[in-house]
């Protein structure tokens, strides 16, 4: 058969050539799914070409024998300890015998599927450390699942596709890393699976970037949202979130500027003191929608990792998107924590949250909208914006809301879902992010005003934003005011970083 003529080999197919192809040489260690991922290598044929060992540890004290005690099966954790150990045996076993011309690896899955006594909704954890060449350092691959499916074996049946995909992948795609994401769902679809993390590590992947494998993941309908580390480690949303509160920005970060920190500096100071959070400090998340990121039809990813790599300075994890409207984001988070979720925002994009054109009839509307927006007791924190036709002054208090939802729009102000924020310099307030970029395009030196020092340090360092190293021309008609400089770098007390409040996009 001519493989590479093969738009989406079946799993059938896929699992074939993997039993005909003499390279490669591994075990399978599958818990909570049975044993769907192997089983496509013993139903197509030629499995001892390819399968040395396949193990189900289901029985929790067995697991914990055989790959050590955890305090969470379905973990990352657990996952890992399955491919040390599986991966560590076969060398044992078999690199004397095999070693010279064999790739060695081991594929393992941690799941928790519906069933009679779990109602929930499935996920797991799968991945896969291999040999690119006979005897070379390992390298993994390492995926999220969610399983969407509402009958178990439904959900079963998906997994073992979607791990022939990923060894599949690994092995005939590493190279070309954006074709083998959007090969995990070949006969499979978005409404069965959603992969939210993916993490590239080892030799084999040296030439990846795992921000833009998130990217990926979102860009390719893979899942909704994606998030990495100021470091650019894929992170899975439960690991950070988990029963913690959660403030989040949304912006452009284009580029980051002085009114930007001022925004969640304040939302956070309002945010802690809230009765709710009982002391416990909220994880802070900086956001960008693929909306953000598009240029015409397409996704700039080059310009997406420099606003990555400005970013990362502020030491907070950065959360990739497909989320048009904001209650879409605060439910999307409930799923992972209880505690109370804020959003810091410019008044601005109170008219896109009052739009009642935004909203969703079959789902209650306006009304349906913001009970998911302010679910878990969620608050908008508001920050002033300028009203870019007239340059009035609009914040919560002044908001010129429809008439006929001046009572909804003052219960919430009442009841302190909606809680305005006083900037620490008014200037702030008259910072364009907008001009501050065109600043930066034409060589103007004094764009450095606006933004926080070690912003403008990696600015400068890494050339980003069109900057020229000497400035061609002075300041230009429409440049900005003044503005105060802040005696603070780009972290306040408690490391915090925002987004320019006028910037934020989709709800």
């Amino acid at each position: 058969m001519d493989w590479s003529s093969e738009a989406s080999p079946s799993p059938h197919e896929k699992a074939l050539r993997i039993n005909l192809d003499a390279r490669w040489y591994g075990t399978f260690a599958e818990i909570g799914a049975g044993q769907e991922v192997a089983r496509w290598f013993f139903r197509v044929g030629g499995a001892s070409g390819t399968v040395a060992k396949t193990i189900s540890a289901y029985d929790m004290a067995v697991s914990d024998a055989v790959y050590g005690p955890t305090q969470r099966y379905v973990s990352r954790q657990r996952l890992e300890a399955m491919l040390d150990h599986e991966f560590a045996l076969i060398l044992e076993r078999l690199d004397r015998i095999k070693g010279a011309e064999r790739n060695f690896f081991a594929f393992a899955d941690t799941v928790a599927t519906r069933s009679y006594a779990r109602r929930q909704e499935g996920h797991g954890w799968m991945g896969i450390r291999f040999q690119h060449a006979p005897r070379q350092p390992p390298s993994d691959l390492i995926i999220h699942v969610r399983l969407l499916d509402k009958e178990p074996v439904r959900q079963q049946e998906a997994l073992g596709i979607l791990g022939v995909n990923l060894i599949h992948g690994t092995f005939y795609l590493r190279d070309h890393p954006e074709q083998l994401i959007r090969s995990l769902l070949d006969h499979l679809t978005w409404e069965r699976i959603e992969v939210d993390l993916i993490d590239f590590s080892g030799p084999a992947f040296a030439h990846v970037d795992n921000r833009l494998m998130a990217l990926q993941l979102v860009e390719q309908d893979l899942t909704e949202a994606a998030m990495f580390t100021a470091s650019g480690e894929p992170v899975q949303w439960a690991e950070v979130l988990y029963k913690r509160p959660v403030l989040v920005q949304r912006g452009s970060f284009r580029p980051y500027t002085n009114a930007a920190l001022d925004v969640l500096e304040r939302a956070h100071e309002q945010f802690v003191r809230e009765p709710e959070l009982h002391g416990e400090t909220p994880v802070v998340l900086l956001e960008m929608t693929l909306r953000h990121l598009t240029t015409g039809d397409a996704v700039d990813h080059r310009d997406f990792l420099q606003r990555a790599d400005m970013l990362r300075v502020l030491g907070k994890p950065i959360l990739i998107s497909n989320f048009r409207r904001f209650h879409r984001l605060a439910s999307y988070l409930s799923r992972y924590t209880p505690k109370p979720i804020a959003l810091a925002l410019g008044a601005s994009k109170l008219f896109e949250i009052f739009d009642e054109s935004f909203y969703n009839p079959d789902e209650g509307g306006l009304l349906g909208g913001l009970g998911q927006l302010f679910k878990n007791r969620g608050r908008l924190y508001v920050y002033p914006s300028l009203d870019k036709a007239t340059g009035a002054r609009v914040s919560v208090d002044n908001f010129p809301v429809a008439a006929h939802l001046r009572h909804l729009y003052e219960h919430l102000r009442t009841n302190r879902y909606l809680v305005g924020l006083t900037p620490t310099d008014e200037e702030f307030v008259r910072i364009r992010r907008a001009k501050v970029l065109a600043m930066i395009q034409r060589g103007d030196p004094d764009w450095e005003a606006y933004v926080p020092p070690p912003i403008a340090a990696v600015i400068k360092r890494d050339r980003l934003f069109g900057y020229r190293p000497r400035a061609e021309e002075g300041p230009t008609e429409g440049a900005l005011p003044p503005s105060p400089a802040r005696s603070s770098g780009a972290t306040a007390p408690g490391g915090l970083s925002g987004a320019d409040p006028g910037s934020a996009s989709r709800s």
